[in-house]
């Protein structure tokens, strides 16, 4: 078990977080992109080395966490290619805009988008989805169009898998109150969303080269507006 790295929002462990530690089940809602059974391999991309997701050969480390996490509001990444997680209550959509990534070339539509799956118990919202205090409406629909990170970018991170801020601080937003939890926290996308939105972020991160990435993208003194 290692504290990586620690500001006044964010607290990112290096570790496993389903054997080494459970720091993060104190936190009150859980954002998250896990392992999900895709087998990634980023062979395919000229130009960078070859990335896996760990334990991304099934949906265990996923189906673990959220059995650990237990009925608390949580939001977890998926795709439609497997099984949805148990106690699945809503389904949002991140549409990735013009991007149609690989999969089957043969047919004329690419895959273009991300599953969000809502767990657990969330608060009532006002009667019919009337605006917070004056402010945005609680309710919303639930695609939301964020393009994903160019491969070609050198301001992408070095990461499989990297998720938007702008698409994090969204799905934040609409959480409830209190810390966010990320046992699989990647490139930090979660961690830093949550910083930017003044709110504190528990993060856990098994590979320590996404440690280091993540601990610099928190430490920098401009909020990050950018990919993640």
């Amino acid at each position: 078990m290692t504290l990586y790295y620690q500001d006044d929002f964010v607290t990112l462990y290096h570790g496993d977080s389903l054997t080494e530690h459970r720091e993060w089940l104190s936190a009150d809602v859980l954002v998250t992109d896990p392992p999900y059974g895709m087998r990634y391999d980023s062979n395919r991309v000229k130009g960078r080395k070859p990335q896996t997701v760990a334990s991304d050969q099934t949906t265990d480390a996923r189906d673990d966490v959220l059995a650990s996490w237990g009925m608390g509001p949580a939001l977890a990444f998926g795709t439609w290619r497997v099984a949805r997680p148990e106690h699945t209550r809503q389904v949002a959509i991140w549409d990735k805009g013009t991007d149609v990534g690989m999969g089957d070339l043969s047919i004329p539509w690419g895959n273009s988008f991300e599953e969000i799956y809502v767990l657990g118990k969330w608060p009532k919202l006002k009667a019919g989805g009337a605006a917070r205090d004056g402010g945005t409406p609680a309710r919303v629909p639930a695609v939301l169009r964020h393009n994903k990170p160019n491969v070609a970018s050198p301001d992408r991170p070095n990461h499989p898998t990297p998720k938007p801020i702008p698409l994090m601080e969204r799905l934040i937003e609409k959480c409830p109150p209190g810390a966010i939890a990320d046992p699989f926290a990647g490139s930090g996308s979660t961690l830093v969303a949550a910083k930017n939105l003044g709110r504190k972020v528990i993060g856990v991160e098994l590979e320590e080269r996404y440690c280091e990435i993540i601990a610099k993208r928190c430490a920098q003194d401009v909020l990050d507006f950018g990919a993640a």
